[in-house]
């Protein structure tokens, strides 16, 4: 049995890492790429401005194709088109609604069988910045081998209880990785 003293430093030093770490979450929020090409844009649906961001890459020609992951079984590919004004040549070639998924781990591994279907080499990640890590982290382990991830960035204002609750379950996340996906 470990000496009083030894539990409590171990405690500390626990709870010191906890706190850095929620700081460094919390300060740090991953940020836009912008100008960065790939070979398609896997969007992740549920915060605003990231389906406009996957599209204004498309635009710009910074990406060949776009999966918006997550899309609710009711949206028609055209009410779609209607609601972010996207031509029907764009959707017809280039655009792709997922509907298979409906939390983060589950659009990671719908932009997996999208990205080996298309054999792509490179991805766009988009979502919000407070979001980003654990969306990252998940479409890194579902990604086939050698498939490098771009993190774009929504800059958002979360508020502390969104930090909060997204820290824990990224730590969660990143233990679950420890002992099995």
């Amino acid at each position: 049995m470990k000496p009083p003293g030894t539990l409590r430093r171990l405690a500390s030093l626990l709870l010191l890492a906890w706190a850095f770490g929620f700081l460094w979450f919390a300060l740090l929020l991953p940020r836009p790429a912008d100008g960065q090409r790939a070979d398609g844009v896997v969007v992740l649906t549920g915060g605003e401005g990231r389906i406009p961001r996957g599209l204004a890459i498309l635009a710009r020609g910074e990406a060949r194709e776009m999966l918006v992951a997550g899309v609710d079984r009711e949206v028609k590919p055209g009410e779609f088109a209607a609601e972010y004004k996207v031509a029907p040549e764009t959707m017809a070639c280039c655009v792709t609604l997922g509907y298979q998924s409906v939390d983060t781990r589950s659009n990671a591994l719908e932009a997996a069988r999208w990205i080996a279907e298309r054999k792509a080499r490179t991805v766009r990640l988009v979502t919000t910045d407070w979001h980003m890590r654990r969306a990252a982290l998940d479409m890194s382990r579902a990604m086939p081998k050698g498939t490098v991830i771009i993190e774009d960035a929504i800059p958002s204002r979360p508020r502390f209880k969104i930090l909060f609750l997204e820290y824990h379950k990224l730590l969660a996340r990143w233990a679950s990785g420890l002992v099995g996906w």
